[in-house]
């Protein structure tokens, strides 16, 4: 059900490593759980990421949370067409709905986050 290709934080966000590069949005569960998108906060480009501090915010129809950074480092892109029209993030939240990229500032972390299925147990656990 969730790309085995991402890790994930229990924060639930996913994380597409690509080198030293990492790009994140929220996962699929998260979402679901939020309800109709309509603000999405980033970041600009060149703030730093604290893997476990907030780098935004995403408010849906029935709340507001903070986005929880998955891994620390140099926030290098900001997916601008998805705080322009936050559905997406709904529609698409593995692909369109991506919301930051990151210069890894330490590959450790990555230890620290889920797989897939560890991911899925996490949340049927809930």
């Amino acid at each position: 059900m969730y790309p085995e290709n991402l890790k994930y934080s229990k924060e639930h966000l996913w994380v597409l490593i690509e080198g030293d590069m990492a790009k994140a949005g929220i996962t699929d569960y998260a979402q679901k759980q939020l309800g109709n998108i309509v603000l999405l906060e980033l970041p600009e480009s060149g703030a730093k990421a604290v893997k476990g501090k907030s780098f935004g915010v995403v408010e849906s129809v029935k709340s507001v949370s903070d986005l929880f950074a998955p891994v620390s480092g140099e926030v290098t892109g900001v997916n601008t067409a998805a705080t322009e029209n936050p559905e997406t993030v709904n529609k698409d939240p593995y692909g369109k709905g991506w919301m930051i990229e990151i210069k890894l500032a330490d590959q450790n972390e990555l230890g620290l986050l889920l797989s897939a299925s560890d991911y899925e147990k996490l949340i049927t656990t809930r």
